[in-house]
């Protein structure tokens, strides 16, 4: 398999590359005016930041192996499946997970020697599919791609659909995997494809992706709806209907709240930190952490660097308007437009942070929204810079250390690594049955 030389630049990683439609001058310039009217940390040049302060290493104790054993990580967001195609041709053949893989976050043995219980794997496909009408196919491919991964290794996974399906396969110490789709272009503005993709195993939808959709808004791209389009809202309404988790990732803070407000399910953050801690738009602001206990929902901490460490967000800031600036010069000569990334990246560093950056988010959630409010969703394999001491799927139990440093107790440790998960599960299935499904 060859070398991987960056997995992310700003929320997707190089296999997540953010393919644009070249933009006139006059309309490159009225998508960064209303993206700055959206979110006024959007798009703002400023001077790249130094390197953070190093903070000290980790030893995990006795103490925290032993509580770690006696829970398990149930992690919101990896993106395997989108490596196993781009870089093993969709062969576990040529990928094989079984043994150590290096060259990747994630493999089988890392995976135990982490603790990880259970898996929502997502089954991401860039967002310009849409453009080509292929966003949805590609998606049911790569539900086909975790489905191969558990055929393939079926001592080690199985196939989740529900909590009790997730609580049935732990006991038999395999890990229970999950689907999630990351992007609501792959329904292709279509609630029977929602639903056929639902039908396929998918358990929650991110409502977008890095790109703004007809029915819903992104962080990092213009707004059309200002939220949710009524299209948009009656997606939320059939994913509380189904059972399926509405994930608020990636969208604008109109859109978190617009989907806060229809759902009557609690929604999650499959892959988000804390724009209290590090100013990007890929963080939950605090005002709608805030509201949180009475949702019921949880942000699972995402581990990139550039979202997580404060001195690695100012630099990645205006990456996406960059990127799709670049775009709108150079069109589709991709090489053109990745060397001036990568000359603004050598000014710009993404600084690696450690561990501590991820717990300083679940901190900073606990005491805006509470202990019940926060989880874990890594985001690798479809990450670059991790932090120093959780650079894969088997460093879980420092983090655990480092909880343990801070003072909390072995109850709410297991809320963060899993609990916390399984009770949204637990009451999307509830209010799915209420709702008549």
């Amino acid at each position: 398999m060859p070398s991987i030389r960056r997995r992310c630049v700003i929320s997707c990683p190089t296999r997540k590359t953010l393919k644009l439609t070249p933009l006139p001058l006059i309309a490159l310039l009225a998508v960064l005016a209303n993206s700055l009217a959206a979110d006024t940390t959007f798009g703002q040049e400023s001077k790249p930041a130094s390197a953070p302060v190093e903070r000290p290493l980790v030893t995990v104790s006795a103490e925290a192996k032993a509580i770690h054993s006696r829970g398990y990580v149930f992690d919101g967001h990896n993106d395997l499946p989108w490596v196993v195609r781009t870089e093993a041709s969709r062969s576990f053949d040529k990928l094989d997970i079984s043994k150590p893989q290096p060259k990747i976050h994630t493999d089988i043995p890392r995976l135990k020697l982490g603790g990880v219980g259970a898996q929502y794997w997502s089954v991401y496909v860039p967002a310009d599919t849409i453009k080509t009408g292929a966003a949805h196919q590609t998606t049911i491919e790569q539900i086909e791609i975790v489905k191969a991964m558990i055929a393939r290794y079926p001592e080690t996974f199985e196939l989740a659909l529900n909590s009790d399906d997730v609580n049935r396969i732990r006991a038999a110490g395999k890990i229970a995997s999950m689907i999630g789709m990351e992007g609501g272009h792959a329904i292709e503005n279509s609630i029977a494809k929602l639903r056929r993709l639902h039908e396929m195993g998918a358990r929650y939808m991110t409502l977008t992706h890095s790109d703004t959709l007809d029915w819903a808004d992104a962080c990092s791209d213009a707004p059309k709806s200002h939220g949710l389009s009524e299209f948009g809202r009656e997606v939320v309404r059939e994913m509380n209907r189904l059972g399926m988790l509405v994930d608020i990732s990636h969208v604008s803070t109109e859109t978190m709240q617009s989907a806060m407000d229809i759902s009557t399910a609690p929604v999650i953050f499959s892959h988000s930190s804390a724009r209290g801690v590090a100013e990007h738009v890929r963080n939950v602001p605090d005002e709608i952490l805030k509201q949180l206990p009475a949702d019921g929902g949880v942000v699972m901490v995402n581990f990139f660097s550039g979202f997580i460490v404060p001195e690695s967000a100012v630099n990645t800031r205006n990456m996406f308007e960059r990127r799709r600036a670049l775009q709108a010069k150079h069109g589709n000569d991709k090489d053109a437009v990745r060397k001036e990334m990568d000359a603004y990246e050598l000014q710009n560093p993404v600084f690696p942070g450690s561990v501590h950056h991820v717990a300083d988010h679940i901190d900073h959630i606990v005491k805006v929204a509470g202990i019940d409010h926060v989880g874990i969703g890594s985001d690798f394999d479809g990450i670059g810079t991790v932090p120093k001491q959780i650079e894969d799927v088997s460093k879980y139990p420092v983090l655990t250390q480092v909880l343990i440093d801070r003072g909390y107790k072995e109850a709410d440790i297991h809320k963060v690594m899993s609990g916390n998960i399984m009770r949204v599960m637990k009451l999307a299935e509830i209010e799915s049955k209420r709702l008549g499904t």
